[in-house]
């Protein structure tokens, strides 16, 4: 990424603060105050490295700049063992720092890794994939960014950014049209998305003019009758699936037609990608 997001540099802060406390017991009992040395990152699984601005970040603030890239991050590497991340300083100071970057460094390569893995299983298709709010307290832009670097495509942020009519509102405002027609007075230039969880639910979403529906919990087949109510009715309505997916349905929900597959588990389920940090006493090559 090109920037870190706003309140990173005092996230990654209260990060360290929480690991290191009142200082590094162990490493200021065995590593001589002086030494200066090389350590390499080391990406451990097949996957998608993203979130390396970070380790910069982390490093910097407990007093190391020298941390060199080895490998281009959104990329799949597959070839592992293999350096990630070269980083030459004092040794108390690398340790000190360890934890946080890689726990950073392997939430998000494992979020960009999974996303990944979802994006190629529905290649071909025309079907792109989609976040959602379901993320760490906290960590929402750094998350999206590395769903963003995976291959897939961030939905609203938040609130605050388009409209998601859910069956609560559909039930306050009392129907489907209403709760449309009630967005677009409220809120006339952000796009209204609604879900249905029944096949009328879709027909109504499509006659009261939503901008996309959220095909909630539908089976293959009532996703591809919802299709063909979009096609016969409502060109120009985006149709997102949702709810249920994993790797082995995804392509299944892909082919019948919808545009957008969103997936909570891109960010409330991605397994960490492994990546570990050695040192190297003899230090940088001369």
């Amino acid at each position: 990424m090109s920037h870190l997001p706003e309140g990173t540099s005092e996230l990654i802060a209260r990060a360290l603060a929480e690991d290191i406390g009142a200082g590094d017991v162990t490493a200021n009992a065995t590593v001589p105050a002086g030494l200066s040395v090389q350590a390499h990152i080391v990406l451990k699984a097949p996957g998608v490295i993203f979130g390396l601005d970070l380790v910069e970040e982390v490093f910097r603030q407990v007093g190391v700049t020298e941390v060199d890239r080895t490998v281009v991050e959104g990329h799949w590497h597959e070839s592992v063992p293999r350096d990630v991340a070269l980083i030459n300083g004092p040794a108390r100071a690398i340790l000190a720092g360890e934890r946080v970057a890689l726990n950073f460094l392997g939430h998000l390569s494992g979020i960009a890794t999974l996303t990944a893995r979802y994006v190629d299983a529905v290649g071909g298709t025309g079907t792109r994939i989609l976040d959602t709010r379901k993320t760490t307290p906290g960590l929402r832009s750094l998350e999206k960014q590395a769903v963003s670097w995976g291959g897939g495509i961030n939905h609203r942020f938040g609130l605050f950014d388009a409209v998601l009519i859910k069956e609560n509102h559909i039930a306050m405002a009392g129907g489907v049209r209403e709760a449309v027609e009630a967005c677009r007075r409220e809120s006339p230039d952000l796009h209204v998305e609604i879900e249905a969880e029944t096949l009328d639910q879709v027909a109504e979403a499509i006659e009261a003019g939503a901008d996309r529906i959220l095909l909630d919990n539908m089976d293959i087949e009532h996703l591809k009758m919802a299709v063909n109510l979009r096609e016969s009715g409502g060109a120009g309505t985006e149709l997102e699936a949702s709810g249920g997916m994993n790797l082995p349905n995804v392509r299944d929900v892909a082919e019948t037609g919808v545009d957008f597959i969103s997936i909570g588990a891109l960010t409330h389920s991605a397994p960490q990608l492994d990546v570990s940090l050695l040192l190297d006493p003899a230090g940088p090559a001369a």
